[in-house]
């Protein structure tokens, strides 16, 4: 193991929280005796850049500080790699790092457990989604840009570590986007309250492993290699980033009434036994839609039609063992 290590931080993430905590985690990661070098670019583009180049030159670990949108940024560097990826969770929704059970908002606790994994194990290996299709390019013209900064466009596949949401979902976390105010979950809760109001199910095509086909009106499909959305909505509550699998939730055809009364479950996880939802576990997903858009780690991907598989073992993290089964 080497102890060089590069620190890579968004600074606008979470209204400013990326910026502060980065001296506080690059303290926390000295003191345990890394050498570290931080990456901030000029923008989301030049970030990525320059942290390709420093996996290049044989970084012992990429570590984010930031939220989901870094996140998402990161896996683009280190994903497939043998470099593992630590994460100092300093954003909004923070999802991937609730997942792993690391701290949340607490940047030198967190930059302490990254670093006393690397010297202990080097990390644990956990699957990732990976996406193909869309368009990139056209998902970030809609929303605008990345939550990391300036949207990249980038057409072909991506990676993501939490939730691919298409739907009712995606069209919240679109608005979400782009509201400046409240942060955290609550923005969420009121970018739901104002799309209720144009609330429309659609028709969706699931092939699950290239078989079975599912036909079913919709609220919202779901797809996760973690658990949660939106800042803790556990919308694939038993998700497991370790069986190889992808947890599909689908909200079928439900009218608000209902939605409005399914919907706060998320959070806990209870929505999974309502009859409206129906879960699935498969190994690859075609996921088709008329007019709706895919997100992924809260970033546009573009429109459906897309192809989604689970890609075992595809990123090693800076966290603790996973739990075993509930």
């Amino acid at each position: 193991m080497t102890s060089d290590i590069t620190l890579f931080v968004n600074p606008t993430a979470g209204r400013g929280r990326g910026a502060q905590a980065a001296r506080p985690a690059l303290d926390a990661l000295r003191d345990a005796g890394l050498t570290v070098r931080t990456v901030l670019g000029h923008d989301a583009a030049d970030a990525l850049r320059r942290a390709r180049e420093a996996v290049a030159d044989g970084t012992g670990a990429l570590v984010a500080v930031g939220g989901d949108g870094m996140v998402s940024l990161a896996l683009r560097v280190v994903a497939g790699t043998s470099v593992p990826l630590g994460i100092v969770a300093a954003g909004t929704g923070n999802d991937f790092a609730r997942t792993l059970g690391l701290p949340v908002r607490d940047p030198a606790t967190a930059a302490r457990a990254a670093a006393a994994a690397l010297k202990d194990t080097g990390g644990r290996a956990v699957d990732l989604g990976r996406v193909t299709g869309g368009s990139t390019a056209a998902g970030a013209a809609a929303a605008g840009t990345t939550t990391a900064g300036t949207a990249i466009p980038e057409a072909g596949t991506r990676w993501y570590a939490t939730v691919l949401a298409s739907g009712f979902d995606s069209r919240v976390n679109d608005r979400g986007n782009r509201m400046r105010v409240p942060a955290g979950r609550f923005k969420y809760d009121l970018a739901i309250l104002a799309e209720l109001a144009a609330f429309r199910p659609v028709p969706y095509r699931l092939t699950l492993d290239g078989g079975r086909i599912v036909e079913v009106d919709a609220t919202l499909v779901a797809v996760g290699n973690g658990t949660s959305y939106g800042g803790g909505m556990r919308i694939c509550a038993d998700a497991r980033t370790d069986d190889g699998l992808l947890d599909v939730t689908v909200v079928g055809d439900c009218d608000r009434t209902t939605l409005i009364k399914v919907f706060p479950r998320v959070y806990k996880g209870t929505h999974l036994d309502h009859p409206k939802v129906t879960t699935y576990r498969t190994r690859t997903l075609a996921l088709d839609a008329p007019d709706t858009t895919g997100y992924a780690d809260g970033e546009p991907l573009g429109p459906l039609p897309l192809a989604v598989e689970c890609v075992p073992g595809a990123l090693r993290v800076l966290a603790p063992a996973a739990p075993g089964p509930a």
